[in-house]
């Protein structure tokens, strides 16, 4: 028997069901519910999952044009555990939880349309010139409470009249100590699962939190491990009679959530390679804030992925709007932290919480080494109010203007079609295709409220 499996079935005897999950191109996990005796077969042969399953668009439709429903006959694929992911699911009674990742039917060959094989992919990179990454991911969400005329309220926020302001959260301690009893079992569950959360902090507007996760050496598990602390979050949430929420812009009026990605690169000895006593970093650190800036278009739609993510861009709201980088600034796109030289690195904060954070970490891999294979240099870095000083100063591409352009952009990116490999650039670019004439087409409540009864 595989040593995790008889590990977990000796230390939880009570555990009698287990949740398969797969994330499927649009960011979303997806899976089923198998029995305790299952488990054994799973980890020794793996189990036949529909391919479909990676097939289908935001909303679970069937996305044909990606040649993985009625064109392969709805055929299955290959699933096999993602080594240390079985782990028991304390929020739910009884049910533990276990990572897949998708394979053709040969049981090696990773299925194209496997996001989690795209951020691999780029590991191997890294590993070829004996490096790796050292990655960490800071999710912002909001907590929810649902209201009976269909509205969500923020925890510990009112219902806003016409003219009334709503005070702003940033920092609050007296919103923590409200929610103290479920961030206290978020952290202890955390500790439980082996995930390494760190500070918790209210953000800027009512209900709305960070809790930061530790660097780890590597992207894949750095993810692997923000996918499943997002998941804890979302179920301890549900416990406590919360919704968590990680899309981009959930309410006009308040603060979107962003998604800031964290990037050094070591050696095999673990030596931080940006490391410098110069606060702008090594040579190597500022050619991979180059490279990024320089893909930033291409790659764009991973990381403003949904219709919804682009209202998150506004000036002056900590989403950024244009290609920037800067020193202990967080108005710019890419900041080297304030910090000692051992700690030196760049945060990439680009993305909105609804990101699907293989692509994400991905492209900004791909971003990275694409700037230190050209040797690119980012240019003098921005002082001061970066969104007043980013327009004119442009020397990169322009970032795409609208959803539908990025999704443009990305089909036509030979960046992004190398990068992330062509069989699942053209699953992804399906789906997205399809969800977007989907959004165009939609009626929504802004169109009666414009439309109805004035035109």
């Amino acid at each position: 028997m595989n040593a995790e499996l008889d590990a977990f079935l000796r230390q939880h005897p009570d555990i009698d069901a287990v949740q398969l999950l797969l994330t499927d191109p649009s960011g979303i996990t997806r899976g089923k519910t198998v029995r305790r005796h299952e488990l054994e077969a799973l980890f020794a042969q793996g189990r036949n999952v529909a391919g479909s399953i990676l097939g289908l668009d935001v909303n679970g439709a069937d996305v044909e044009a990606t040649g993985l429903v009625w064109q392969a006959g709805d055929a299955d694929k290959l699933c096999r555990p993602v080594p240390g992911s079985l782990k028991p699911a304390p929020w739910l009674e009884r049910t533990g939880q276990v990572m897949l990742s998708m394979y053709e039917l040969d049981g090696s060959t990773p299925a194209a349309a496997d996001p989690r094989h795209v951020l691999a992919a780029m590991e191997h990179r890294l590993a070829a010139r004996g490096w790796h990454a050292v990655f960490a991911c800071e999710l912002e969400f909001y907590l929810l409470q649902a209201q009976p005329d269909g509205g969500w309220l923020p925890a510990g926020s009112q219902t806003l009249q016409p003219g009334q302001g709503e005070r702003i959260e940033a920092y609050s301690l007296a919103r923590l100590d409200q929610l103290a009893p479920l961030f206290r079992e978020l952290l202890d569950l955390a500790t439980a699962q082996g995930l390494p959360a760190g500070t918790v902090m209210s953000e800027y507007a009512a209900g709305q939190f960070e809790i930061t996760l530790q660097h780890r050496h590597g992207a894949l598990a750095a993810v692997d491990e923000a996918l499943q602390f997002k998941r804890l979050i979302k179920g301890v949430a549900a416990k406590h009679g919360y919704t968590a929420s990680f899309m981009a812009k959930p309410f006009t009026q308040r603060a979107g959530s962003g998604a800031h990605l964290h990037l050094s690169l070591a050696d095999e000895s673990g030596h931080n390679l940006f490391a410098s006593e110069e606060a702008a970093g090594t040579p190597l650190l500022r050619q991979s804030i180059a490279g990024m800036m320089a893909t930033a278009g291409d790659a764009f739609l991973a990381f403003a992925p949904h219709g919804n993510s682009w209202r998150r861009f506004q000036r002056e709201s900590y989403a950024p709007v244009a290609v920037s980088w800067g020193i202990n600034n967080r108005s710019v796109s890419l900041r080297v932290p304030a910090g000692s030289a051992a700690s030196r690195h760049v945060e990439h904060r680009f993305c909105g919480a609804d990101v699907n954070l293989y692509l994400a970490a991905a492209a900004v891999l791909a971003g990275a080494l694409h700037g230190i294979e050209q040797q690119l240099d980012p240019g003098a870095p921005i002082e001061g109010n970066g969104y007043a000083q980013q327009a004119g100063t442009q020397q990169w591409p322009a970032l795409p203007a609208s959803w539908r352009d990025s999704i443009a952009r990305a089909e036509d990116a030979t960046f992004l079609k190398d990068s992330f490999g062509a069989g699942f650039h053209k699953v992804w670019l399906a789906i997205k295709r399809q969800e977007q004439a989907r959004w165009d087409a939609e009626v929504t409540p802004t169109d009666l409220l414009w439309y109805l009864r004035d035109v």
